[in-house]
């Protein structure tokens, strides 16, 4: 019988380790993303620093490497990680997706007016490439199911920094003349109406994610403990016969 730490067999707390310097992988990826985006948009005339952390996309990143690095941390040297956590990751892992998609419906909007947005290999390291590699690690935790299920109360939870983040957004802009996205300009959009269009259908897509992502983690949680519950080869023994104390032996 394999060994095992806390309810976690070798080779589980073996894989759990591979996902933890996975973890750091991506880690390291995205803070190389912001340190050459940000020597990137050094290169703008008019390049402003408190500009560039005030995207989300930035915020996010940078959000996305401290918990990661939590989580290496936890996978490397603890056999689960806390319930708080996994909420966390989820929260992560969403709020780069929408940053992904977002900067795609920038980009083809753009280009459905005629004016091209450039896409350096930092762009795309951040935008597409960190949360694919994110989606990845926050699967195979989901399949390992090692960790407790994500609650549904992480839909919730998921608001409460964009929730945060656009009023500032919102203010900062109207004070300094400058908007991080083009949908929250109301001169681009057609005036405040345009504007809550646009930040309602952003929210509908966080909880939209946030919904498909916990119900992703927890059937395939229950399909791991399903599957450890009952071992392939293993006879049921509600299943088996009882012979009767009076029948012949």
């Amino acid at each position: 019988m394999a060994a095992r730490t806390h309810g976690v067999s070798a080779p589980g707390m073996r894989a759990r380790r591979l996902l933890g310097v996975f973890r750091v992988l991506i880690a390291v990826v995205e803070v190389i993303a912001l340190v050459g985006n940000f020597e990137y948009v050094l290169g703008f005339r008019f390049f402003a620093t408190a500009n560039f952390f005030s995207y989300f996309t930035v915020q996010s990143a940078m959000l996305a490497v401290v918990t990661l690095c939590i989580a290496a941390a936890y996978a490397l040297m603890a056999p689960n990680d806390p319930p708080w956590l996994g909420i966390l990751r989820t929260m992560v892992t969403v709020y780069l997706l929408v940053s992904g998609l977002v900067f795609a419906l920038i980009v083809a909007q753009a280009s459905s007016r005629d004016y091209r947005i450039e896409v350096p290999w930092s762009d795309t390291l951040l935008h597409f490439v960190v949360p694919a590699l994110a989606v990845v690690a926050w699967t195979a935790d989901s399949i390992m199911a090692v960790n407790p299920r994500v609650p549904w109360s992480t839909i919730g939870w998921v608001l409460v920094y964009p929730s945060l983040w656009l009023p500032y957004t919102l203010l900062r802009g109207a004070d300094v003349g400058w908007y991080p996205y083009f949908f929250l300009d109301e001169a681009q959009v057609g005036g405040a109406v345009g504007v809550a269009a646009y930040c309602a259908l952003v929210l509908v897509i966080f909880v939209a994610i946030t919904a498909v992502l916990v119900a992703i983690n927890r059937a395939l949680w229950r399909r791991a403990r399903g599957r450890r519950g009952s071992p392939t080869g293993t006879p049921d023994r509600r299943a088996l016969p009882v012979a009767s104390p009076a029948s012949p032996r």
